[in-house]
């Protein structure tokens, strides 16, 4: 066995601060281009001014969006904050406030979750800790006495670490028997694409759905190790490129592909990045100090990082405790980094009824969900049950029956398959507690009720 020491020696080895701060530059920019670009696209009416009723992250029910006019202050606040890290100016409590900030915004809807923005969370959560500013920034320009030119190597591990995580968890989900063998969802999704100039013929062939299934899980897997190695890296990082602009054409998936793109710059070695920033004016020749951390303090941010990344590898498999198929019942789908899986179109019927008179109604969902939350919400049990205890509240106050009973008729289509029953039609929702335990009132997967593949 290689000693504890050695492993500490290891990480707290002297390293050329280059590849942390390309990390800033480009995350900084990236996220400020987002913010901006949010708000000019007119989306904050969309998510935070049509709605009047908004589905919450359990345990974070307490939080409520503001009006439109205070989400553009968010925002605002959002991308003046990612402008801060990438000029390293005031860069603690601009990494700060852009953490504090861009997490709220993602805290106020459940229907607004995407994997990429729950790794903006994890990326400004990490780079509150990195002193990825002392070198090249505002705040070193202000105070040549931050400068240094090396870190500890563990700083830009960290980073290293968290997206070979999202990589391998992004494979691993990709390890179950719809992908593999029956190629979906992409055997339903490539043949849209079907009016593409040279590709779309290829797109059409149903051998394609499975080669590009195979290779994305291939890729997933492999990719971190591949860009580790010295001679694998830059055919790696081609690869890189190729597969997240091909996604980027094919899905409408943000800007995930670019900061993927972005982020993975960070397995190159410090020459390389000293290379780019000399461009810009870095000066890779200088000299200056090594960084040293205190032993105090980094005996404690050893501990919180140990504790950080034993909840980054042990989240994605908390699926394993709940019975069924998860991207059926998705108990445990949400933060484990399964993108682009699942094919999933609901449609729900709420009745609600009066216990005392028997009296029963249905429900006008477009009444209270815009069209976006209803497909989100029609294919999510969790957001089923938030929906039905807010019918309950809205049907007690509003029309003054007591303790109404909410039951739900749900039909969803997973992955080509034929409409099936996700919630017992007999349970009344309203009279559930939502918690993290398997949910009984959800029913069975049925695998083999499968349509034709389109």
């Amino acid at each position: 066995m290689i000693p504890i020491k050695q492993y500490r020696d290891w990480l707290s080895a002297p390293r050329r601060i280059a590849p942390l701060v390309t990390f800033r530059i480009l995350f900084g920019g990236l996220m400020a281009t987002g913010a901006f670009r949010f708000m000019a696209s007119g989306w904050i009416e969309r998510l935070y001014g049509e709605p009047d009723f908004f589905f919450k992250f359990y345990g974070f029910e307490w939080v409520e969006p503001l009006s439109v006019a205070g989400m553009y202050w968010v925002y605002g606040i959002v991308g003046l904050s990612a402008l801060g890290i990438m000029l390293g100016l005031f860069y603690r409590w601009s990494a700060l406030v852009f953490w504090l900030s861009f997490t709220y915004t993602e805290l106020t809807d459940v229907t607004n979750y995407l994997n990429h923005y729950y790794l903006v969370v994890l990326l400004g959560l990490l780079l509150i800790f990195l002193p990825a500013h002392r070198r090249f920034s505002l705040d070193v320009w202000r105070k040549p006495a931050l400068r240094v030119e090396t870190v500890p190597a563990w700083c830009i591990y960290l980073i290293m670490l968290q997206i070979g995580m999202v990589y391998f968890y992004a494979g691993f989900a990709k390890l179950n028997a719809d992908w593999l063998f029956r190629a979906m969802p992409l055997a339903v999704w490539l043949p849209t694409k079907a009016d593409w100039p040279l590709m779309g013929a290829l797109f059409t062939q149903s051998w394609a759905a499975y080669a590009f299934s195979w290779a994305g899980a291939f890729y997933d897997l492999t990719i971190p190790f591949f860009l580790l190695g010295r001679r694998t890296r830059p055919w790696a990082y081609v690869a890189v490129i190729a597969f997240h602009v091909l996604t980027r054409l094919i899905f409408n998936i943000g800007l995930f592909p670019f900061i993927m793109i972005f982020n993975t710059l960070i397995f190159f070695p410090a020459a390389v990045h000293e290379r780019w920033l000399d461009k810009l004016g870095y000066g890779s020749g200088a000299t200056g100090q090594k960084m040293n951390v205190p032993k105090a303090q980094m005996s404690l941010l050893r501990t919180g990082l140990l504790v950080y990344f034993a909840i980054q590898f042990l989240l994605p498999l908390r699926y394993l405790c709940y019975p069924g198929n998860v991207l059926w019942t998705e108990e445990g789908y949400r933060f484990a980094w399964r993108v682009m899986l699942v094919e999933k179109v609901g449609q729900t019927t709420f009745t609600v009824r009066d216990p005392h008179t028997g009296r029963q109604s249905e429900v006008d969902n477009s009444v209270y969900l815009t069209a976006y939350q209803e497909k989100q919400m029609a294919i999510q049990p969790d957001l089923i049950l938030q929906y039905a205890h807010h019918l309950a509240e809205v049907y007690q106050r509003d029309y003054g029956i007591v303790n109404p009973e909410v039951t739900v008729d749900c039909f969803v289509a997973l992955n080509g398959r034929a409409s099936q029953r996700l919630i017992d039609p007999n349970v009344n929702l309203a009279a559930q507690t939502d918690h993290l335990m398997p949910k009984p009132w959800i029913l069975p997967f049925r695998q083999n009720e499968i349509i034709t593949q389109r």
